[in-house]
């Protein structure tokens, strides 16, 4: 089955079980070549719906984690996003299909931190050879402290799972502001959380259900 098939019938099975119902979500989904962001012996396992290796210790996360955290983060055209670890890139390029989508007069931008330089440099590649290089921005850093150069954001996701929500992604999330985060022990099992930023100083926290994730590295992680 060549891979666009494979694409439409994981989208099918997506719908089916109530992963995929926002529109904006779906579209960018098909529109951004997942084979382009993984390694070059696994791009028949693309859309395969489980993690891939990425080397470093690091995956990218089963397709269906882009849906779930996107959709949690209600995106909209105009966001500016806060990516912590980029990865190979592809969760980044699913968000700026949606903040900047092709056309739209308000583009919105993601910033994707990466504390690993060998990933972050695999990442910018990626953006770049499937079209995302003015739409994301890669930063080699500790995402636990966030990227207080462009806050505040519309939206957070944290892709590696800390002991706690970073107090810094707090501070540098907008007023009505939504930040998605694994949270739990360093490996197995952790609760994926949605935050959201009524005001300064009220913040409701929600358990949105069971994941698992690598552990978050860095001053306010593992």
């Amino acid at each position: 089955m060549d891979l666009k098939k494979k694409k439409e019938r994981l989208l099918e099975y997506y719908r089916h079980s109530k992963t995929a119902t926002c529109k904006e979500v779906i579209d960018a989904f098909m529109r951004v070549p997942r084979e382009d962001f993984v390694l070059p012996h696994q791009r028949d396992q693309a859309y395969d719906d489980h993690p891939l290796p990425i080397g470093h210790g690091q995956t990218i996360s089963a397709p269906h984690m882009a849906f779930i955290m996107c959709e949690l983060l209600e995106l909209k055209e105009g966001d500016i996003v806060l990516e912590v670890g980029a990865g190979s890139g592809y969760h980044a390029a699913i968000c700026a299909e949606i903040v900047a989508p092709p056309n739209c007069t308000n583009p919105g931008h993601v910033y994707t931190v990466e504390r690993i330089p060998e990933l972050a440099e695999f990442a910018k590649k990626n953006l770049a050879k499937a079209g995302y290089a003015d739409k994301v921005t890669v930063i080699i850093g500790d995402g636990t402290l966030g990227y207080p150069e462009k806050a505040p954001y519309d939206a957070i996701l944290v892709t590696a799972a800390g002991p706690k929500v970073p107090e810094p992604l707090i501070e540098q999330l907008k007023i009505g502001g939504r930040l998605v985060i694994p949270v739990g022990a360093r490996h197995m099992y952790q609760d994926l959380v949605l935050v959201e930023k009524i005001k300064e100083n009220k913040i409701i926290r929600k358990k949105v259900g069971g994941v698992a994730f690598v552990p978050l590295i860095g001053e306010h992680g593992w």
